[in-house]
């Protein structure tokens, strides 16, 4: 199992942990092991589904057990999971999430299905590589979202979820014929700005999807954003252009140059951005209870990094990519990909 590195290190490499194992014996005969738990080794089994699906699954669940019980088992997995203590952890909040990934993962003591995924193709008009990124998610930590193409759309679907947005749903949809051109310093000293051009560029969007026919909520539109509340100045952001939000679309935008970018004070930063395109972020509660799209701005650093700023939640996340290498996985054509992403995202639905 590939796991994301410790919040908020979202450029250290990904950890790796054994989940079990087959120990080939003589006459062609093998063992599965279960490497799961502190007491080594143990026995398992593993069972071929179908078709890129395979099942794995324990036999000896008292191996995963601690002398200390649920509390030791907690403890440790917080330690593996967030290399915290739950002293160190004084949000409340956060201590309540952290609760229910550890109930929820804890369960299926390593019998788990495991389906095929595969790496997006990339084209060279893309705006910078398609493939996976590591992303701060506030409280829930680091999660994994997998960076697609889509003519001109970019889709960021999530490949590890939450209590909140779970596996297979797209976290954020970038439309790459709007780039959002920031005002100059001044302008941008408060939240409020911000908000104007990105809510601007929105509504040009609805406008252009009904002129087409298209449906209102193609790219994730469906949802008013709140009133934007004045915030404290900014340090410093500046890009070329005439202070507003770009009025004509534009073609889908090719990887270069960048313009200069900070986030406004309000806006809680994981991380410290440069060419800024439209784009929709995927909020709920927990449970995954009314989902709904909100604006944002998409943000990219260089071709290993970027980011997205939620409008609504006041909050930005970074992504950095996946430097991990993934043999024999890319996907044998687009439709194979795309037929991927439909799969995952039935099984989040």
């Amino acid at each position: 199992m590939y796991l994301p590195p410790h919040d908020p290190h979202v450029d250290d490499p990904m950890r790796f942990k054994p989940l079990f194992r087959i120990h080939l014996m003589e006459r062609k005969s093998a063992t599965v092991e279960c490497m799961y738990g502190h007491r080594g080794p143990h026995n398992g089994h593993v069972q071929i589904v179908k078709k890129d699906e395979f099942s794995t699954k324990c036999n000896q669940t008292d191996h995963h057990r601690m002398s200390g019980g649920r509390q030791e088992e907690f403890r440790t997995w917080l330690r593996e999971e967030w290399g915290r203590t739950l002293e160190d952890i004084f949000h409340e909040h956060m201590q309540e999430l952290i609760l229910m990934k550890f109930i929820y993962t804890s369960q299926y003591d390593n019998c788990l299905t495991y389906r095929r995924i595969y790496l997006p193709p990339s084209h060279p008009d893309d705006l910078i590589r398609p493939g996976l990124f590591k992303g701060t998610y506030g409280s829930h930590g680091l999660e994994i979202v997998m960076l697609s193409f889509h003519g001109k759309h970019a889709r960021g679907t999530k490949i590890t979820g939450d209590p909140n947005i779970p596996a297979g749903q797209q976290t954020v949809e970038i439309d790459l014929r709007h780039r959002i051109h920031l005002p100059d310093i001044e302008s941008l000293r408060d939240f409020n700005e911000l908000s104007r051009i990105v809510l601007e560029v929105r509504e040009q969007v609805r406008r252009e999807q009904q002129q087409e026919g298209g449906p209102e909520d193609a790219a994730g539109l469906g949802r008013q954003s709140p009133q934007p509340c004045a915030e404290p100045p900014a340090e410093q952001a500046k890009g070329p252009g005439d202070g507003g939000a770009e009025a004509a679309a534009e073609p889908p935008a090719q990887s270069g140059q960048g313009q200069p970018f900070v986030l406004p004070v309000g806006v809680r930063c994981r991380g410290a951005g440069k060419t800024g395109f439209y784009g929709t972020g995927l909020i709920a509660g927990h449970g995954f209870t009314s989902p709904e799209r909100t604006p944002g701005v998409f943000v990219l650093f260089d071709e290993d990094r970027f980011g997205f700023i939620w409008l609504e939640l006041k909050s930005f996340s970074l992504y950095s990519r996946v430097q991990a290498a993934f043999r024999n996985a890319d996907a044998p054509s687009p439709h194979a990909f795309e037929e991927m992403l439909k799969n995952i995202q039935s099984l989040a639905s």
